[in-house]
């Protein structure tokens, strides 16, 4: 049952991850920049997390941390799953940059979006590669229903987000109001 525990873990931190990655771009204080200047630390952060937590847990369990003895088709698949994970990382900073204004408005549309999709392409990249036994006829119907559910559910987000709040009127500095009287 603790499967289910680090799955949700999972949910958590990457349900606010599209959140803090458009916090850092815009505390970068860089508007052509910032969001490429988050995606390093971003980068710093898989360092801390994706190298050395799993060489401490080799380790711990007496494995070997020669990489290169690793079989080929091992390092092959999961460089590949780095490269998709990150390039999809890349791609949610490309999507909030191509956000229309007020940018912050679109945060939850962006990652409601990958988020629903997601599953349907993991879902479909799954089966392709593990076919269900019997085929395609096999599936039941609940799978695919959870599926069309999935897209709407995306599609819903997308259609009616919330109106960001308006924006409160400039206000002239003190010295301008001191001067017209």
């Amino acid at each position: 049952m603790t499967w289910i525990l680090f799955a949700f873990l999972t949910v958590i931190c990457w349900g606010v991850y599209g959140v803090y990655l458009h916090r850092g771009q815009t505390e970068m204080a860089d508007l052509a920049n910032g969001r490429w200047k988050a995606f390093l630390f971003v980068g710093f952060a898989y360092v801390l997390v994706a190298v050395l937590a799993p060489l401490f847990m080799l380790r711990m369990n007496g494995a070997s941390t020669n990489f290169l003895g690793y079989p080929a088709a091992g390092k092959m698949w999961s460089l590949i799953a780095g490269i998709v994970g990150a390039v999809g990382a890349f791609g949610v900073l490309l999507a909030f940059g191509a956000a229309p204004q007020p940018k912050a408005a679109y945060i939850p549309v962006v990652m409601s979006i990958i988020f629903a999709g997601a599953p349907i392409v993991n879902a479909l990249v799954s089966m392709w590669q593990h076919p269900p036994s019997g085929g395609l006829s096999e599936v039941k119907w609940q799978f695919w229903a959870g599926i069309l559910i999935a897209a709407i559910g995306g599609s819903m987000v997308a259609l009616f987000k919330p109106d960001a709040p308006a924006k409160k009127p400039a206000t002239p500095p003190a010295s301008a109001e001191a001067a017209k009287h």
